[in-house]
């Protein structure tokens, strides 16, 4: 009997679209919009090469305690929470003309610091990754 939360799988951003609804995900992303009417962000990381995958991740849980910094466009997050379902109006929820791949109820969020990007792809591809 498990006495702690259920643990989150690392995996890439583009993978996110493939896991199963519910499931708790960590991953890394380039916020690339963040709409305060919906309360989401979205992200992308253009890994593997060719992938166009954004992902809305709602950030209502953590708006009392998250700063600003973390919604500038260009920033470098981290993101654990659950794959949620695809909401009857995405592009509402995204508050752009552009409907995000998947979705992600947010539960902790917090910045990568300094970021080899090129060994994190790297990780991917090796198996089991030292960062988990």
């Amino acid at each position: 009997m498990s006495r702690g939360p259920v643990p989150s799988q690392l995996c890439l951003l583009s993978s996110l679209p493939d896991r199963p609804f519910g499931e708790k995900v960590r991953f890394l992303g380039c916020v690339t919009s963040y709409s305060t009417a919906s309360a989401s962000l979205t992200v992308g990381h253009l890994h593997p090469k060719g992938t166009s995958v954004t992902v809305s991740v709602n950030i209502e849980l953590l708006l009392e305690t998250l700063p600003s910094e973390l919604t500038r466009i260009g920033e470098w997050i981290n993101v654990i929470g659950y794959v949620a379902a695809k909401p009857e109006d995405p592009a509402a929820v995204s508050g752009a003309a552009d409907v995000p791949s998947a979705y992600v109820q947010a539960l902790l969020l917090w910045p990568t610091g300094p970021l080899d990007i090129q060994r994190y792809e790297t990780s991917f591809q090796e198996g089991p990754s030292p960062l988990a």
